[in-house]
Parts: C-alpha cells; structure tokens; sequence
C-alpha cells in the first residue's frame, strides 16, 4: 500500500510539473520592440552610444517596459529613421518563433515626415508647407497603406503566436493654444496635426485587417502637445538639437505611451 501510494505521489508531482511549470515560464515570454526614432532615444537627451545612427537609449517605453517585466526576455530591433523596408530588411529577422509581444511604431519616414517638419519650420509661407503635408498624407493613403499591409504581414509570418500592438503618433499642436503668434502658424500647426490623423487612420486600418491591436497616441498626447496648458510631452524646434526636435521627451515615453502600453498589457 505505501508503495503505491509513494508511486500515485510521484505520479501527481509530474502531472504537475508538466501541467504547471511549462505554463509559467510560457507566461513570462518575450518581448521584441520594432520601430523608428519614436521608439528610440531622440527627445529623451540620453543614449548608451550617441554616437550610434540608431540612437537607442535607456529611457525610451520599450526599455521602461521591459525593466517593469524583468522576467520577460528582450530584444530591441528599434533604430532611428527606419521605414517600414528597414523593418522588414533588419528587423524583422529579430523575432522568433517564440516571441510573444511586439510593438511596431514605424510609417512617419516612408511618407517623408521629417522633410516635411523641417520645411513647414523654414520656410515663411504657409501655402508651402501646408502643401508639403498634403503631399505626405497622399503618400500615406498611395504608398505607406501597402507598405504596411506588407510589413503587418512578415511580422505576423515570423511571429505566428504573438501579440502585437502598433503604436501610432501623437499630435504635435493644441491649436489656438499658449504658444502665441512666434514659430508656426496655426495654419501650419493644423496641417501639420491633420498629418498626424492620416497616419492614424491609415495604420489603424491596416493593423485591424492584421488583426493587430492599434495604440492611438492622439488621445494620450494631447493634454500634453505643444501649445498646451499641460507640461509638454514632445520636444519643440531646437535648432542646435535638430534631430531631437518633435519627438517625445522622457514625460512621454514614460507617462504617455509607457502608461499606454502597461494599460493594454498589465
């Protein structure tokens, strides 16, 4: 009798460990950030290597996640200025079969945002710059909408288990707000944040035909966008800092799309 009872003892003690153990370490995961420089250090003033092109650092929301989740592994694939061609050619290679989260935050490059801000900041007339945005948002529908199609799809083909959530933009301006009539026009402020919705409603779509979840950054940022009666959460123009200009600053990696993340996430 003890011996059969030693055996269904010994029996139980496996059933558990095959039953329980596996679905605890499978619960920690692994988590792979993808992105450009919003998902990287500019705005944030801190770098492990500034002179690295990717500029990553270690104040960004990836990183803040992922050392709020320390038992989950990490691999950050993020740079600074990668399009979603990037991504697909560098960083997709970085998931696994394994991997249970990402997070993919790319399409201002693709559509030439960066050229299209430093021209609305240079230029005087606001015609020139509001049809530089206008030419970005039709990039959006014509070309960024395709390009993610096809990048949505080669995360989910290398990454067939995991959970992924696309983090969008934020608006740069409240207009009519606190800035008063030096820098940009409110003209200019308006397109510029009429961009910002494009790119919203473009990877919002493409991301549910993914069957991706999408993070809109619109409603997190804006008590807190440039102009606002709120502490700012993006950097504005600094002309001696010009890549660092329009990214969010250490307020909105953490307290923006970090809470965001950790609100879907847990």
């Amino acid at each position: 009798m003890r011996s059969i009872k030693a055996l269904f003892a010994v029996f139980l003690a496996i059933v558990a460990a095959v039953t329980i153990s596996p679905s605890a370490y499978a619960a920690d995961g692994k988590y792979v950030a993808l992105g450009d420089s919003y998902a990287v250090a500019p705005g944030t003033r801190t770098y492990d290597d500034p002179n690295d092109a990717c500029r990553r650092g270690p104040l960004t929301y990836p990183r803040l996640w992922a050392a709020q989740h320390s038992s989950v592994a990490f691999v950050e694939a993020s740079c600074s200025g990668a399009t979603t061609t990037d991504v697909i050619n560098s960083q997709i290679p970085r998931l696994t079969a394994d991997t249970t989260l990402v997070t993919l935050q790319v399409g201002g490059n693709d559509v030439g945002f960066v050229d299209v801000l430093t021209n609305c900041i240079l230029t005087i007339d606001d015609r020139d710059c509001i049809n530089g945005v206008e030419a970005a948002k039709q990039a959006a529908q014509s070309i960024l909408s395709p390009a993610l199609a096809q990048t949505y799809g080669a995360v989910r083909a290398a990454a067939p288990n995991a959970r992924v959530i696309v983090i969008g933009y934020p608006r740069l301006y409240t207009i009519g707000g606190s800035c008063g009539i030096f820098g940009l026009s409110d003209a200019e402020r308006t397109a510029m944040n009429s961009a910002a919705d494009t790119l919203a409603s473009v990877m919002s779509s493409r991301s549910a035909a993914a069957g991706f979840e999408f993070l809109d950054a619109r409603p997190v940022f804006d008590p807190h966008t440039l102009c606002s009666s709120g502490s700012a959460w993006v950097t504005s123009l600094e002309w001696d800092k010009i890549n660092e200009s329009y990214h969010p600053n250490t307020a909105g990696h953490r307290d923006g799309y970090l809470a965001a993340l950790n609100a879907r996430t847990g």
